[in-house]
């Protein structure tokens, strides 16, 4: 009975919370800075740019600071692999070879705002981030040596600032915990994204 009565109150609690949560959306757009982490020391890799754009969502409790953040957003990622380095690719004509993976990712974060600054959160505040990243992977370029993932999962940190409440700009770190591409010639040999991005948010 003491746990029903528990689980009714943390439900409404949780309710009453979420009722009186400030939500708004927005668009964002941004560039990313992508290499892979093969599992062994394979080849050297080269970083390559990238870009992402999409809609941002953000919702705030408002007294506390703390809240959730989602996205759905369309990011470009990739790296230049330098094949040529071992013969069983230059055999086969590789050098230098730049793969792009097209991905639409669904990053959930939870945050904290600094809303408390005797009024100067009006113009400024700073805010920190972290939480799971899941991309879904819709088309890449075909480099004959390679397989891709059709997605993966990652973890993000990040931070920000808040302009004139309606302006966000950001900076994150994304840790490949999957493998989102392979080789097919040699077994085992996987490779997890690291994405550094930067983005801006307008809110509605």
């Amino acid at each position: 009975m003491k746990k029903q009565l528990f689980a009714i109150i943390l439900f409404f609690a949780l309710f009453g919370a979420t009722a009186s949560a400030q939500f708004r959306y927005g668009a964002a757009a941004g560039v990313d800075f992508t290499t892979l982490k093969f599992k062994q020391d394979l080849i050297t890799i080269d970083q390559s740019v990238g870009y992402e754009a999409g809609i941002e969502c953000e919702m705030m409790f408002p007294g506390i600071g703390f809240g959730i953040d989602f996205g759905f957003m369309y990011q470009q990622r990739g790296a230049t692999l330098n094949l040529g380095e071992k013969i069983i690719w230059a055999s086969q004509g590789y050098g230098k070879e730049r793969l792009y993976m097209h991905d639409i990712i669904i990053p959930i974060d939870l945050r904290f705002k600094w809303t408390r600054m005797n009024g100067l959160e009006d113009y400024v505040a700073p805010y920190v981030f972290g939480g799971p990243v899941v991309a879904f992977t819709v088309a890449h370029n075909h480099v004959e040596a390679m397989k891709y993932a059709t997605g993966n999962l990652g973890v993000q940190v990040g931070l920000g600032a808040e302009l004139y409440r309606n302006w966000q700009v950001q900076a994150s770190y994304m840790w490949g915990m999957t493998y989102c591409t392979q080789t097919k010639l040699l077994d085992n040999f996987s490779a997890r994204d690291r994405v550094w991005s930067v983005r801006v948010i307008r809110y509605f």
